[in-house]
């Protein structure tokens, strides 16, 4: 189980910071004309949904938890 403030960490990086570099680097990649930012781009962005799906696996099992506790 995740503390809660680990998780508001990881679900803002994943939500909110990585789709923001990945749109970032794309697009100054392509004013810029850097080699390989569309490989950067799809890292990020892999990395971000994984981190996206865990989290949300994690939130319907803690909720499921707590609905079964009650």
């Amino acid at each position: 189980m995740l503390k809660n403030k680990v998780y508001d960490v990881l679900k803002w990086i994943a939500l909110i910071a990585l789709p923001a570099l990945s749109l970032l680097i794309g697009a100054l990649g392509q004013i810029w004309g850097w080699v390989d930012s569309e490989k950067i781009v799809l890292t990020i962005s892999a990395v971000a949904t994984f981190l996206g799906a865990l989290i949300g696996v994690s939130s319907i099992k803690y909720n499921k938890e707590n609905e079964e506790g009650e």
